[in-house]
């Protein structure tokens, strides 16, 4: 019976910061986003962020986002996420880290991925 309980933790300890949601982060559209006050983080596999490029956007995947927290500047962050999953999980991290997560915009599959649509953001940095 212990083990089935010490089995149950074990799987609650796992699914809870992939799948509960993270609160106080705004979904956050394109159009009424300001780049100069954040640092837009694309956190999308590089398979995905190449089909649909975030000019301007720093690009870690979600796998490498621990390693490479250093190259982030000490901003707001904007995160890009392909999923809900990318953004609970990049967020929580983040947070951990002492960063700012101000908002996040998704971007899906049925998001168009021709190169005349690729999102171009002013930023200064």
């Amino acid at each position: 019976m212990a083990a089935l309980y010490i089995g149950i933790i074990i799987l609650v300890m796992y699914l809870v910061p992939r799948y509960i949601p993270v609160t106080g982060i705004p979904k956050i559209h394109w159009n009424d986003l300001d780049s100069s006050k954040v640092t837009i983080l694309d956190v999308r596999d590089f398979n995905e962020s190449h089909k649909n490029a975030v000019i301007g956007a720093i690009n870690i995947p979600i796998a490498y986002l621990n390693r490479s927290l250093h190259e982030l500047p000490v901003t707001d962050i904007h995160l890009v996420t392909a999923n809900l999953l990318e953004k609970n999980m990049s967020a929580r991290l983040l947070r951990k880290k002492g960063f700012r997560v101000s908002g996040y915009t998704l971007l899906t599959a049925n998001f168009p991925t021709t190169n005349e649509n690729d999102i171009e953001i002013e930023t200064s940095f």
